[in-house]
């Protein structure tokens, strides 16, 4: 593979931006019109839209047609007439969503949502495994659907786009929710978190070393916090600390050496690498042991969490005492700061659809995008993800030998 084509798969807009308008009418001229549908997430408490009003008018610019449910982009700031503006259909029939041949949502698709598809469509969206259930599965199954989940998409560099991003948004939302949770605006002990003269400044701890364990940690230390990071990676630590410039307190998983830290932390954030084997988990007995008044902020929430006491709550009710600490436990966090995600999913997806257009459908570009065919698991209903398979004992099987058949 050369550079300039190496380049063109990391980037699909590239080749496209840069030649001139006879060539880019002609290759849309050639590409597949794609209808696409966004639903709203509002009902599942979940704020983000994956496309913008811009990220819309770019894809009609191309030929797509897009049909939003109406208020879909609300919760982002995004009104209705904004995405009329930029050229998408707005129906309050959320069948016509339905009909589509790309949905395009944020949370994902339940058992009844799946039955109102005609079958022979693709789904983007995020899997979130513990999510999963048989029943979904086999309703995929029957309707000959291809499933794309966010969290397994990767670029041609092995990261995952998606979850680089959001990682960066919730480990730097994180310290905003302790230090509101800490303060007495939401109860807490009134604490700030941060130091000024004269004044112990609060402690923290993190548990990972990844993409939001780095954003939280930068974060902290910027209000002056001290900050303690733990994983079980002692090369993992050390790349956080050259990214962060600067020494901190840092151990792999010894039991001593974090029950003590965990004792004198203000907060603890569960920060371990998103898709990662979750290999220590926080036990009940050294979160009874915390200070009263301290706040848990499980970022792994979705996995199975970095605590033996979280369990998923939702932004209506995002938390609940246990030992006397506070527990954060909300899966989508970059909800928070929907409109920023927002932007974020945007950038990312926007660029996609047009390739996959260009090149003559889905089909096509998950058989020519090794890094987009990483977030199928779902394939013209065939169960492609190991993971999932072993979770819902089902039968799994390679896409790379289901390709050489289709």
């Amino acid at each position: 593979m050369t550079k300039e084509e190496h380049h063109s798969d990391l980037n699909p807009l590239g080749r496209t931006l840069l030649l001139p308008k006879e060539e880019m009418l002609e290759i849309r001229k050639r590409g597949k019109k794609i209808t696409i549908g966004i639903p709203s997430d509002f009902h599942k408490v979940e704020y983000r839209t994956p496309l913008t009003p811009e990220g819309v008018e770019l894809l009609i610019s191309y030929g797509h047609e897009i049909i939003m449910e109406s208020n879909a982009g609300k919760a982002s700031s995004y009104s209705d007439e904004e995405y009329r503006n930029a050229g998408a259909m707005v129906s309050e029939n959320v069948q016509d969503i339905y009909e589509c041949d790309i949905i395009i949502r944020v949370s994902p698709f339940s058992s009844e949502e799946i039955d109102r598809l005609k079958g022979h469509q693709v789904l983007i969206s995020n899997m979130q495994i513990s999510s999963q259930c048989a029943e979904t599965a086999q309703k995929l199954q029957q309707k000959k659907i291809t499933a794309i989940a966010y969290e397994y998409m990767e670029n041609e560099n092995g990261s995952t786009p998606v979850v680089q991003l959001m990682s960066q948004i919730s480990g730097s939302t994180a310290i905003t929710i302790a230090s509101e949770y800490l303060s007495n605006s939401r109860n807490g002990k009134g604490v700030l978190l941060g130091g000024i003269t004269g004044i112990s400044p609060a402690e923290l701890v993190i548990l990972g070393s990844g993409t939001a364990a780095e954003f939280a940690a930068r974060t902290a230390l910027g209000l002056g916090v001290t900050v303690k990071v733990f994983d079980d990676n002692v090369y993992d630590i050390q790349m956080l600390e050259e990214k962060l410039g600067r020494r901190i307190f840092t151990s792999v998983f010894y039991p001593k050496v974090i029950k003590k830290a965990l004792k004198s932390a203000d907060a603890v954030i569960g920060a371990m690498s998103v898709n990662a084997n979750l290999k220590f988990k926080v036990a009940e007995e050294m979160v009874e042991k915390m200070k009263k008044g301290s706040v848990i902020i499980d970022l792994n929430v979705s996995q199975g969490g970095c605590f033996e006491t979280s369990k998923c709550t939702d932004l209506n009710n995002p938390t609940y005492i246990k030992h006397g600490v506070i527990h954060y436990c909300v899966p989508n966090i970059p909800s928070i700061v929907a409109r920023t995600a927002s932007i974020a999913l945007s950038n990312i997806l926007a660029p996609i659809i047009i390739a996959i257009g260009e090149i003559g459908g889905t089909d096509n570009y998950i058989k020519s995008s090794k890094s987009f065919r990483k977030g199928v698991y779902f394939y013209n209903g065939i169960l492609t993800s190991n993971d999932l398979g072993e979770k819902l004992n089902m039968p799994s099987k390679d896409i790379n030998l289901l390709l050489a058949v289709y």
